[in-house]
């Protein structure tokens, strides 16, 4: 005979796992983008059109490669929270983990090369 209650025996299963930390990750990097894009487009929209040797030059600085930088960290680590929670929802069975796994692994990549290409233009 078991003597736990209904409350131990729950712990651990159901909503309250890791909810709260899918939403405050969301929330957190909503904010930072809330910064983070504003900035994002005045430093690099008068650079539109504008010749290759002119973008290098202005991403030669240190505050338009870190602000491009971290937008495109942030941004894709944003998408894979929101991708997870979609998935999460909409996709029952095995398919539910291989998805999960698929889109990390595509959102780690894409921050990667984004962020190894502002690397070179600032190098």
């Amino acid at each position: 005979m078991r003597y736990l209650t209904d409350r131990k025996r729950a712990t651990g299963w159901g909503s309250s796992k890791t909810g709260t930390d899918h939403a405050w990750s969301m929330k957190v990097s909503s904010v930072a983008l809330l910064i983070l894009i504003p900035l994002f487009l005045i430093t690099v929209a008068p650079y539109t059109g504008q010749p290759y040797e002119v973008v290098i030059d202005h991403f030669s600085r240190p505050f338009p490669a870190v602000i491009a930088a971290l937008t495109i960290g942030v941004g894709f680590m944003h998408f894979k929270d929101g991708v997870r929670v979609l998935i999460e929802d909409y996709v029952h069975g095995p398919a539910e983990q291989w998805l999960i796994i698929a889109m990390t692994c595509l959102c780690y990549a894409a921050a990667a090369f984004g962020i190894i290409a502002v690397v070179r233009l600032a190098i």
